[in-house]
């Protein structure tokens, strides 16, 4: 988190600091309020606490509520005692970090709360912002999602690419398995003739890829008594619902990271 924060108030100070907020002659101390100006899942205030912190470690942050939790419209989320030219220089990029990460927590659990009662996980893809997929995958979580794979190292993911590359994807498999080195292995599919092509062969997952409705229930219905099962691909809102009724362990949701929309919040002095 550190090297996260420092970074970001890098870019917003290099290479002359806060030129604006250096003309104030009076540095006295001052209150303000983190506010949600709608209701969400709040997120991302340790983030925000550590950007004041960082600025001026005698400022004091007081928690009004925790990551995690779902705030109402209007509800003041932190308050903020300290120099007045430390807090201003801290206001937006605090604000920021907040917006972002309460973004993708309030879009999860809305996926989350549609497939509820389902014995079905919503995750997240690796469709992150670039150096931010830290924080955004925390925000899923906080919204109730859960994670899939961090990195191109964390498991082994045989996708549509791949096969049609390779040109076979039965010997492509049985490669993986050979050379698996303690990852998981999971294969994308999007026929059922593709999966009864692998059917049988020891890995952990098939993801079903872009499959209508009626050929992921075969597909679950096949797979289910040999690997773990997962949907993905133009999964939204109106849909998830009838995905998770499929009967699958898992549907993992781009949309959570790359079109959350922020939340709005402000600070009040």
């Amino acid at each position: 988190m550190v090297n996260i924060v420092k970074q970001a108030l890098a870019e917003d100070l290099k290479p002359s600091g806060d030129i604006t907020t250096q003309l104030i002659k009076n540095n006295k101390k001052i209150r303000v309020k983190i506010i949600a100006n709608q209701t969400c899942v709040i997120g991302g205030l340790n983030f925000a606490k550590e950007i004041f912190k960082y600025s001026d470690k005698k400022i004091k942050f007081i928690l009004k509520a925790k990551d995690g939790n779902k705030v109402k419209k209007g509800k003041v989320v932190a308050i903020v005692y300290g120099k007045a030219k430390a807090i201003l220089k801290s206001e937006r990029v605090s604000l920021n970090f907040l917006s972002l990460i309460s973004g993708v927590a309030t879009l999860t659990k809305k996926y989350v709360d549609k497939i509820s009662g389902k014995s079905c996980k919503i995750c997240c893809t690796r469709k992150t912002y670039p150096n931010l997929r830290l924080i955004q995958k925390y925000g899923v979580k906080l919204g109730g999602g859960y994670n899939h794979r961090f990195n191109l190292s964390d498991e082994i993911l045989i996708k549509d690419n791949h096969i049609a590359i390779d040109g076979d994807i039965k010997k492509l498999v049985k490669r993986a398995i050979k050379n698996k080195k303690g990852k998981k292995i999971t294969v994308e599919v999007d026929s059922l003739y593709q999966l009864k092509k692998i059917i049988g062969l020891k890995f952990d997952r098939v993801l079903f890829d872009n499959m209508n409705l009626r050929n992921l229930k075969l597909g679950v219905k096949i797979a289910k008594k040999y690997y773990e099962t997962e949907a993905s691909g133009n999964i939204n809102l109106k849909n998830v619902k009838k995905v998770a009724s499929s009967g699958v362990n898992r549907i993992s949701v781009g949309a959570l990271t790359h079109s959350a929309p922020s939340i709005d919040l402000k600070i009040e002095f």
